[in-house]
């Protein structure tokens, strides 16, 4: 919610003569040709000794400068807010912006004119037009804004014009204040299949971590009301001097990394139907699917930045966390663009060390050295998941190629679970493939059915 006040009028005598020049700089065609014809007029009538033309002249002039006196002379004040539902939407979906003018003066207002800055591709920029506002009253408009392209596009400022009812002048107030709108990418819901090699219970079945391996190494905490006397420890409360008990066992949530390949050169096109749109669509959907799941999720790409960022290694540090970092990851999907990067090892050394969770990943082109680097990654992860795209037969529609299948069979024999992604397919169909597949097998078998 947005909004601001607008006062007309004049303050002081400087503010009245800045204010008068711009009545003067609003004068309409019609205001403007007023005016001519009627200095014509009084020059032909002055030539020609013509009293009633004289007289015709200055009223042709005189009327399109008292309308903008009188425009001038207008005194009230005008408040206005935006409202943006939702200020969060994928590719495709429409949101409302309503618009609410407030007359906050004691005088009603004339003909106003409501135009809204609205970038071109939300759609075309909303016009509105208010006969009268009485003094106090309020009105209500609203439109609607679609993107199929993601993005992050600002809605305002707000105009508002003011007329005379000849319609000689026309002035116009912005008003300060914008909102945002988030246009994220379009998710696909996912079956909840378990992924081969992935840990058991899917994100429910959580590992436990012992805070206290024995008395030497225990990790105490304050006493806290409700707890178990049977779990007091009596050496640190004589240690601290206040009731100490033995942490429970910790769980740890299960890990998931998606990582997504941004780089130009890995791919080709551009557009909603690109192979790069494609693999962002996808990692949207990855990443929404596997909070759900209960898994700690981080975003990764081949630059090396991780997000969230928080907690340890960049996942987020709770469950209570995951909304927020869902936002977070989705707003950067939002704006992501390609890297001028040309390989995956900045990724490759954010994956180094970490022996444990999911590796989720939407590769573009591999050369044969960066399909060597992509294999060694599964061996820092407990299990992973490669969708390589072709970008090329994105933009001829044809089949998936021999280079391709041979960069899929790399990744397998290295104990990934790879598929190439065809032209148009569906991330549901391949997610389901994917859980029925083994790392061993055969690169021929990963396109069953896809031509």
């Amino acid at each position: 919610m947005s909004g601001a006040a607008v006062p007309e009028g004049q303050r002081g005598d400087e503010d009245d003569r800045g204010g008068l020049r711009a009545a003067l700089g609003g004068l309409t065609t019609r205001g403007r040709s007023f005016l001519a014809a009627g200095v014509a007029a009084a020059v032909c009538a002055y030539v020609l000794g013509q009293a009633d033309l004289l007289r015709v002249g200055l009223l042709l002039a005189a009327l399109p400068l008292i309308c903008v006196l009188v425009l001038h002379r207008t005194r009230y004040r005008v408040a206005a807010s935006r409202r943006l539902t939702p200020q969060r939407v994928e590719t495709g979906t429409e949101a409302r912006v309503q618009l609410r003018m407030e007359n906050v003066s004691k005088l009603p207002t004339g003909l106003l004119m409501l135009q809204d800055h609205v970038p071109y591709m939300l759609g075309p920029r909303p016009r509105f037009v208010l006969d009268r506002v009485e003094a106090g009253g309020r009105r209500e408009v609203s439109y609607r804004v679609r993107s199929d392209l993601r993005g992050r596009f600002p809605l305002g400022p707000l105009q508002l014009r003011l007329n005379d009812p000849f319609g000689m002048c026309e002035l116009t107030r912005s008003f300060s204040a914008y909102d945002t709108l988030t246009v994220v990418p379009r998710t696909e819901a996912l079956p909840p299949v378990k992924l081969f090699g992935e840990a058991s219970g899917y994100g429910d079945g959580q590992s436990r971590s012992l805070a206290l391996a024995g008395d030497d190494d225990v990790i105490p905490r304050t006493y806290r009301h409700g707890d178990d006397l049977r779990r007091v420890h009596w050496r640190s409360t004589a240690r601290y001097g206040e009731l100490m008990v033995r942490r429970e066992e910790l769980p740890q949530r299960a890990r998931c990394t998606v990582l997504l390949d941004t780089r130009r050169i890995a791919f080709q096109g551009a557009g909603p139907d690109s192979a790069f749109e494609w693999a962002v669509s996808g990692t949207a959907s990855a990443l929404v699917h596997m909070l759900e799941r209960g898994y700690a999720v981080r975003l990764l790409t081949d630059t090396g930045s991780a997000i969230p960022g928080e907690g340890a290694e960049g996942f987020a540090g709770s469950a209570q966390d995951s909304a927020e970092a869902a936002g977070l990851m989705m707003d950067t999907l939002a704006v992501v663009d390609h890297s001028e990067g040309a390989g995956l090892s900045r990724a490759s050394d954010v994956l180094r060390g970490g022996g444990d969770g999911l590796l989720i990943a939407f590769l573009g082109d591999l050369d044969e050295e960066q399909a060597a680097l992509t294999a060694r990654m599964r061996g820092r992860t407990g299990a992973a998941v490669a969708f390589v795209l072709d970008s090329g037969t994105w933009l001829t529609g044809g089949s998936v190629t021999g280079a391709v299948e041979d960069r899929v069979r790399q990744l397998r024999e290295a104990g990934w679970t790879a598929l190439a992604v065809p032209p148009g397919a569906s991330l549901a169909d391949l997610w389901q493939q994917a859980a029925g597949l083994r790392p061993e097998t055969a690169a021929a078998d990963t396109y069953g059915g896809w031509s």
